[in-house]
């Protein structure tokens, strides 16, 4: 990790050490609670860890895993995500990205690479998306722009 990745994830736990970056099979094991055995040892270790990092591209994992592999309604995988983000054993480097992402992900439809690219606009004040996908036109505070 560079230095500048390594202050900010720093930043994003805190005053305490970041003890650890979170994979995306624990955070699948402990939603799921598949398989059993695993998604025990998955809830145990978040319940009993301090300082866990939760990367913005595993979050985004979860949502492709929970939607492709598990099959789970949209709205449901919003607020399994919005719960995992919110869990006191993690820390993100901005959930309020995160959480209207999935927002968008969940109210506008996109898929949530297109729904991240699109709170990153509206937070960033860039305000717009180079994409061919004209989904991302139904979400009014940014513009879609057509290469």
């Amino acid at each position: 990790m560079g230095r500048g990745a390594a202050a900010v994830a720093a930043r994003a736990c805190g005053a305490g050490l970041l003890i650890a970056f979170l994979d995306t099979n624990v955070i699948i094991r402990h939603l799921t609670g598949d398989p059993p055995e695993q998604a025990a040892r998955a809830t145990a270790a978040l319940a009993n860890a301090d300082r866990l990092l939760l990367a913005d591209l595993v979050v985004a994992e979860c949502v492709y895993v929970l939607q492709s592999f598990y099959e789970v309604e949209r709205a449901r995988i919003a607020e399994l995500m919005r719960a995992a983000i919110a869990l006191s054993s993690v820390s993100v480097i901005d959930a309020s990205l995160l959480r209207r992402a999935l927002e968008i992900y969940e109210h506008d439809r996109l898929d949530f690479a297109e729904a991240y690219l699109v709170a990153q606009a509206e937070m960033t004040g860039v305000g717009a998306v180079l994409t061919f996908d004209r989904a991302v036109d139904r979400v009014a505070s940014v513009t879609r722009l057509a290469p």
